[in-house]
């Protein structure tokens, strides 16, 4: 009997210091809401129930907070304070009170305090700011295929692939994209045969508006008889348009450019080149959600020549994506590659190319 007497004493003291440790909102209408706090935006405090989950009640309707657990506080400095809090009214106004375990309690009007995380919000924030790098990755795959067979007899294949990493100071964009086409008929043969990639890296600077950045652009164009162009860029840029629909970068920079050329069919160029030159980069990157299936991309390049002045090149990728799914979606992409006076005699300055498939997308 003392057995059973004992044992329900101390299920009711657990169950008494679970629900005195518990956070607890008292508003000014009276009631009472017992959970624990995760977190606020500055205008409402979120806390967790167990009887109907995640409930937000306004900073102006409450009269009292207290907690038992740490709470992270961003103060009107974008500075952090950590500790238990409270809610103390004035005349003033209403300050929250965290009791901090180094420098007391610190108050704070309750109009001008930031955002309060829990401590497993404030481990993810924090972590946040320094992902390793392979977090924060999303990429997209994308492929095409179109055969004739009768009185025609072609074969077109299209390949890309797109990688984007960011974090809230820096970014990674890569990208790789190829066409292969053939004409099998009596007297064709390849028709096109080009691959390109890029990779860029941009730093936000001191001010958030502005980043340096350091990119490769790399091109092979069998037709052109470009075997490899590699060009190496680096400079300044500015983060013109920064929303959650529109972005617009803009860059300035020079760059080192390797370009290896071989002779082809019908040219009157006969031995392999190979030439080094310094020029400047001038360059912008857009991307539009047109609508909640459908973005819109475009990068495009100037790089005028300092080695011999007056000539230059060009580099353009755009396309469109419309979602099919939260996996799977169409795509439809246009890139032009310009060299205003092609080393190799006999062969046409640019490359268009126009492709369409399908394209999935990976995050990680």
């Amino acid at each position: 009997m003392r057995i059973r007497f004992l044992a329900a004493v101390l299920f009711a003291l657990a169950v008494f210091v679970v629900k005195a440790g518990a956070d607890t909102i008292f508003f000014k209408n009276g009631d009472r809401i017992t959970g624990t706090i995760n977190g606020s935006d500055g205008k409402t405090v979120t806390i967790e129930t167990d009887f109907a989950g995640e409930i937000k009640g306004s900073w102006t309707a409450i009269r009292e907070v207290t907690s038992d657990k740490t709470l992270f506080v961003l103060t009107p400095d974008k500075k952090t304070v950590s500790g238990t809090i409270s809610v103390v009214t004035s005349d003033a106004g209403m300050d929250l009170v965290v009791h901090t375990t180094s420098s007391g309690d610190v108050h704070l009007p309750v109009e001008k305090i930031g955002i309060i995380r829990s401590k497993d919000a404030e481990e993810a924030y924090e972590k946040s700011l320094h992902p390793p790098l392979t977090a924060n990755w999303k990429s997209e795959l994308d492929a095409g295929l179109a055969l004739a067979r009768g009185n025609s007899q072609t074969t077109n294949f299209n390949l890309g692939f797109h990688a984007t990493r960011k974090t809230l100071t820096d970014q990674i964009l890569t990208s790789a994209s190829t066409i292969y086409s053939t004409n099998d008929a009596p007297g064709g043969g390849v028709t096109a045969n080009t691959i390109l990639g890029a990779a860029r890296y941009d730093r936000d600077l001191y001010d958030a508006a502005l980043f340096a950045f350091g990119s490769g652009d790399f091109t092979h164009d069998a037709l052109q008889g470009l075997d490899l162009r590699s060009i190496y860029s680096g400079g300044l840029g500015w983060h013109a348009i920064h929303s959650s629909r529109t972005t617009l970068n803009v860059l300035a920079g020079v760059n080192y450019t390797r370009e290896s050329y071989s002779p082809v069919a019908g040219s009157a160029t006969t031995s392999p080149l190979q030439r080094s030159l310094m020029g400047g980069t001038f360059g912008e990157d857009f991307k539009h959600q047109l609508s909640s299936i459908t973005t819109l991309t475009e990068v495009f390049n100037f790089y005028p020549d300092f080695t011999n002045t007056g000539e230059y090149r060009m580099a353009l990728d755009a396309g469109a994506t419309t979602k099919v799914n939260s996996w799977l979606g169409w795509q439809v992409t246009f890139s032009d590659r310009y060299v205003s006076d092609p080393p190799v005699i006999g062969t046409k300055p640019n490359d268009i190319i126009f492709s369409t498939g399908l394209t999935a997308t990976f995050g990680h």
